[in-house]
């Protein structure tokens, strides 16, 4: 079985193996496509095929759909080159379900790629020739977050960037450089409107592709080398708007047991390819089953019916509403205390950490207790229902191979956005701070876990993180504690780790101000009293 056009004609071999196949006739919907595309997507990674690809997949089925996809590929053209096209489009999408089934679906919803190469004629051309039509109604992103920066770590502006600023839309080098100058095309062409739509994982990540363009037609338009109007086009929202959005859905990299379940179906050519840029790509995604897209409805070309496939589409206010549920109370935060007691005790699936009475008990507490009572409800979503799903059905998937490590990763980045501001609305509903005892286990949990020993006495290595070097040297005193025991009083620490707990850029607020360092204390000191300790202070505290 040949993942292909010409492999799937025969049907009944793949429907006999149990996939679910393209209801459509695929070969009038990619020449409509190709004649008024209405959708192209930056970024052919991992989540677009397995959600956004998935819903047109579906919309196409009932017929709500008559067009499909298309997408571009601008940071790592192999993906089109090795994966894309040899398989004319089609993905294997597999998705693992938490009651330990799979479901298997080809997906032919995207019938053309491009590349982002304005050293392309031919590529090139083709884009352009996509954004000069009045059907294309949006171009959405998901090319990560760093993506849309313009700067280097050190805030200096990028040397593709500061060339195609001086050199202007006719051939730029840089990624948002080359979007947009399609962008300038379009104007060129007629203004034509456009919504331009980051799905990246990303707070107000509508504002950052907004600054980024923007910044491209501002310097363009002052050097003279675009019309002066393409300013005003980009900061027309009845023109180009840059709605924001939310998007939710685990697609982890490609995992060898779900190849496994391929090749045992007869899948040929499964192999996965590791690109010059160390992209690791493979003609199937495996991903979860709960998905989550909210969407600010700004279309000023108007937009398909979506919202039949699962897609919501509400105003800005609530968009920013469902990503503050998500990151401050229903997802990260019961993450983020999973990864750091995952490392501690040895797990290294997260799933598996939810089979730990006390790890349960611990991220429980944190979401329906301590912080659901101050969450802001966004109406298009549920609080409530969206951490059953958490709790219930996500983290504890045992296909997700996510681990606690990975997870772990920067959490002094993290901690102040998904901890701190239940904290901050506590204080400002004037709800007692003494209430939250989950909150400060998690803050005590991550200083043992910057010892680098483990619950055993074992070292192990930390997560990357910027701050290690800032933080790891205010415990670094404390690692013989941890590793052989002993007794450490609570009010050593509480004097000894001030210039951490005091930090707000890590918590958010000064723990001393809010009187919560002392219970902190009280709990790493706790878990100092050796091998086993940070156990035991878990069943203490999490009954």
């Amino acid at each position: 079985m040949e993942l292909s056009k010409q492999g799937l004609a025969d049907k009944k071999q793949w429907e006999d193996a149990g996939y679910f196949l393209p209801q459509y006739d695929r070969e009038r919907v990619a020449m409509a496509t190709k004649e008024n595309p209405f959708w192209i997507h930056f970024g052919a990674g991992n989540i677009f095929k397995a959600f956004q690809a998935n819903v047109v997949q579906n919309l196409l089925n009932e017929g709500v759909l008559d067009r499909g996809l298309v997408v571009a590929e601008g940071y790592d053209y192999e993906i089109i080159e090795k994966m894309n096209r040899p398989h004319d489009e089609y993905t294997i999408l597999v998705t693992l379900k938490a009651d330990g089934s799979v479901e298997k679906t080809v997906v032919g919803s995207v019938v053309e790629s491009c590349i982002l190469d304005s050293e392309s004629q031919e590529e090139y051309g083709r884009l352009k020739a996509i954004f000069c039509k009045d059907s294309l109604q949006m171009a959405s992103f998901t090319i990560t977050e760093k993506g849309y920066s313009l700067v280097n770590a050190k805030g200096e502006i990028m040397p593709a960037v500061s060339a195609d600023f001086e050199n202007g839309p006719q051939a730029p080098g840089s990624y948002i450089g080359k979007v947009a100058a399609l962008l300038y095309t379009r104007y060129v062409n007629g203004q034509k409107p456009i919504a331009m739509v980051s799905m990246d994982n990303c707070s107000h990540n509508g504002d950052k592709l907004y600054a980024a363009i923007n910044a491209f037609a501002k310097e363009w338009t002052e050097r003279g080398l675009a019309e002066k109007g393409f300013y005003d086009y980009i900061n027309n929202r009845d023109k180009v708007s840059f709605p924001w959005s939310m998007i939710d859905k685990i697609t982890p990299r490609p995992d060898a047991s779900v190849e496994e379940i391929l090749k045992k179906d007869g899948i040929q050519d499964l192999d996965p390819v590791i690109t010059s840029k160390n992209t690791y790509v493979a003609s199937f995604v495996n991903a979860e089953e709960c998905e989550y897209l909210v969407i600010e409805d700004a279309f000023p070309n108007g937009r398909p019916q979506l919202e039949k496939g699962g897609l919501i589409f509400t105003d800005r206010q609530t968009v920013d509403k469902v990503e503050k549920m998500k990151v401050c109370t229903c997802l990260n935060p019961l993450h983020t205390a999973l990864a750091v007691y995952g490392c501690l005790l040895g797990y290294t699936r997260i799933s598996a950490e939810m089979k730990d009475e006390q790890l349960s008990k611990l991220v429980a507490t944190i979401g329906y207790v301590e912080g659901l009572p101050v969450v802001v409800d966004p109406g298009v979503l549920d609080p409530k229902e969206f951490i059953d799903a958490v709790l219930k059905v996500r983290i504890p998937n045992p296909f997700m191979p996510d681990t606690p490590q990975r997870i772990a990763t920067d959490t002094s980045q993290k901690l102040a956005i998904r901890f701190g501001e239940t904290i901050k609305a506590y204080q400002a509903s004037g709800r007692n701070l003494d209430d939250l005892k989950m909150i400060p286990l998690v803050f005590a949990g991550w200083l043992r876990y910057l010892m680098a020993i483990d619950d055993t006495g074992k070292e192990f290595e930390l997560s990357p993180d910027p701050l290690l070097d800032t933080v790891c040297p205010v415990v670094e005193q404390y690692k013989l504690v941890a590793q052989m025991g002993g007794s450490v009083p609570a009010k050593e620490l509480y004097e000894a780790l001030r210039s951490v707990l005091e930090n707000e850029k890590i918590f958010g607020v000064n723990l001393y101000e809010v009187g919560m360092a002392e219970r902190v204390c009280d709990y790493l000191s706790q878990m100092l009293v050796g091998p086993g300790s940070i156990r035991a202070t878990l069943v203490k505290y999490c009954r």
